[in-house]
């Protein structure tokens, strides 16, 4: 029998599920040799979060990235995870866009795609795993494992067999929530291997405790690829551990051959390498057996968890995880994985923060009960859809053939700030973000954000910070704009502050000559929101009456629909804000006139604030 092959994910997967994909390059590239000496079926090191978080927060070119990884892999497959016709953003995108991109990732370096949907659907998979194809690429087309009473064994194998028909060559099983029980896996496999000849690659995070039983019941019963994570950044929201896999193994008919003295030492340097992201550390139980009821995966529990702890609404937690299965049972009961998980979440947490059901909904949900994210795996719920998206036509064919070719304007909008193919389509996955990072490139200004020192980390963990961590300053008539990363410890009197000034990070020195008692408030208690605290924010207009129009998260304003002196009418939009990376339409209560907009495009924005404010008829 053949030995069972791994996938290594600490270059993507690992440090995405625990510290917040933020594991910076330079960091990659000393270890690389003895990566690349292993002998791992491939090396996961692009796609998913890390493009998003390149240009978000590390302020590195993503395609650079994979053309130094290239060059610092030669014997390895890279292996990169691709949303399909989502590709590495949150929407649907043209076909000439998803060609471009796929063969771009190839020119550059990737060897691997494994190609998924959210929903499922395998039209929108399709475009991709043809570019894969033309490009002479390996496309493994891929099931996301989830429980619901439509997701059953045959309708993963019904799914299986499309994917062969297109041409995958591989076939992985994503359990992406960590839900395969050792059982249901062999059920699953020999199923998959009585219907399809391709090899199977299972992926499983180890979130509820389960993976490695489930992977090994895998191999026995015929999977000849695993993913595992070297124990650096192994266990808990990530992915069984590679050392303990290859030692279970070792000896058997499953042998995967692997050095284990070799596979430490590269541990030992990420060991080193991991403390330095302390400050992003997931905080969670090493094994949460929730999920296996409310099947929510680990990265989205603490996505909600962040969303919540801004808004004073923490001890929600509860009412929105049992909120979740409900949000999810109403849409037809989609996978909870990238994009779905977040549009699925997000509402949940409005159901719960706006005191009624679908009192607000978010235009990501309008769009899925419309059709446009694929066919909802489910009949999602009647009455739903109706207060979502009233009487408004559903569409029954593949979203992206609604979609008009678009490389061509995007070439020309991003004109004077692009000086390749990649920067087009660095643009083009997200065109605020990416035309602010290609214009800093332009500037020479990319600053990544700061790494705190590791003496800082006790001051960090104080329970109460009752002083602003985010305000302007106006100095002789010119305003700046500071943001508290953290402080360190005090020394000689003097504590320093890691601030970024108008973005740009700084070390300042603080030293105390007088103390006041600061009492805490209202407004100070909601330090990790931006501008909540600000002198700018609470000098804005608090809720007094119906027309006075708020947000019920934190996030940013992505639209502005009104103007001082527009007439409305009750349900009228008037704002779009963003929040958890989803779009949401927020709505006016009354009919008036517009009196005041206190908010512009941009502007980063809190539940306590006035954004628009209305005079009623």
């Amino acid at each position: 029998m053949s030995k069972v092959q791994v996938t290594e994910l600490v270059l993507r997967d690992g440090h995405q599920s625990l510290i917040a994909t933020r594991l910076r390059l330079a960091d990659m590239l000393p270890i690389c040799p003895r990566l690349d000496q292993v002998g791992f079926w491939s090396l996961e090191a692009w796609g998913g979060a890390t493009f998003d978080a390149c240009v978000r927060f590390l302020k590195e070119d993503p395609w650079e990235r994979l053309r130094k990884l290239r060059q610092a892999l030669p014997n390895s497959r890279i292996q990169m995870l691709l949303r399909g016709q989502n590709l590495l953003g949150y929407r649907h995108y043209p076909d000439d866009v998803v060609r471009a991109f796929v063969q771009k990732s190839a020119d550059n370096g990737v060897d691997v795609f494994r190609v998924f949907d959210a929903m499922n659907d395998v039209r929108n998979m399709r475009v991709s795993i043809e570019a894969v194809k033309a490009a002479g690429k390996h496309a493994e087309g891929t099931l996301s494992y989830t429980i619901s009473p439509v997701h059953n064994i045959e309708y993963f194998v019904a799914m299986a067999k499309e994917l062969e028909t297109m041409g995958c060559d591989t076939l992985a099983i994503k359990d992406m929530a960590g839900l395969l029980t050792p059982y249901a896996t062999v059920d699953l496999v020999k199923a998959l291997k009585a219907s399809v000849s391709m090899p199977i690659h299972i992926h499983s995070h180890a979130t509820a405790g389960l993976a490695s039983m489930a992977q090994m019941k895998g191999i026995e019963a015929g999977a000849l690829i695993i993913d595992t994570c070297l124990s650096a950044f192994s266990e808990g929201a990530s992915h069984p551990t590679t050392e303990s896999m290859v030692a279970a193994l070792a000896g058997s008919e499953y042998d995967t051959g692997l050095s284990l003295p070799l596979l430490q030492e590269i541990t030992a340097y990420f060991t080193e390498v991991r403390k330095k992201y302390w400050q992003f550390e997931m905080k969670a139980n090493p094994v949460d057996t929730r999920i296996l009821v409310s099947q929510v995966p680990g990265g989205m529990i603490s996505n909600l968890s962040n969303q919540l702890k801004e808004q004073n609404a923490l001890d929600k937690m509860d009412q929105v995880m049992a909120e979740i299965p409900r949000v999810r049972a109403d849409l037809g009961f989609p996978p909870l994985v990238t994009p779905t998980s977040q549009i699925v979440g997000t509402q949940a947490v409005l159901n719960v923060l706006t005191g009624g059901r679908y009192k607000s909904v978010t235009n990501e949900v309008k769009n899925y009960l419309l059709g446009r994210y694929g066919a909802a795996p489910g009949a999602v719920n009647e009455e739903v859809k109706k207060l979502a998206v009233g009487d408004q036509e559903v569409i029954t064919c593949r979203p992206a053939d609604l979609l008009s070719d678009e490389l061509d304007r995007l070439r020309s909008e991003a004109e004077g700030l692009v000086k390749s193919d990649e920067d087009v389509l660095t643009y083009a996955m997200f065109p605020d973000l990416g035309r602010s990072f290609l214009q800093e490139r332009a500037a020479g200004t990319l600053t990544p954000e700061t790494l705190l020192p590791p003496d800082s980390r006790e001051a960090m963990a104080c329970p109460a910070v009752y002083a602003p961590s985010e305000f302007n300053v106006t100095l002789h008539g010119e305003t700046f704009h500071i943001k508290i990363k953290g402080t360190g410890r005090d020394k000689d009197n003097e504590r320093p502050f890691y601030v970024h000034v108008d973005g740009v990070a700084e070390e300042v020195l603080l030293k105390s000559l007088d103390e006041i008692e600061v009492t805490p408030s209202a407004s100070t208690r909601k330090t990790g929101s931006k501008s909540g605290a600000s002198k700018e924010a609470s000098a804005r207009p608090r809720p007094t009456h119906a027309g006075c129009v708020t947000t019920a998260m934190p996030g940013s304003i992505v639209e502005v629909k009104v103007k001082a002196g527009d007439k409305v009418k009750a349900g009228d939009g008037v704002l779009v804000i963003e929040a958890m990376k989803m779009e949401n339409e927020i709505q006016s209560a009354v009919s008036g006139t517009v009196v005041g907009v206190h908010v512009a495009k941009g502007d980063a924005v809190t539940p306590d604030q006035v954004l628009v404010e209305i005079q009623p008829e």
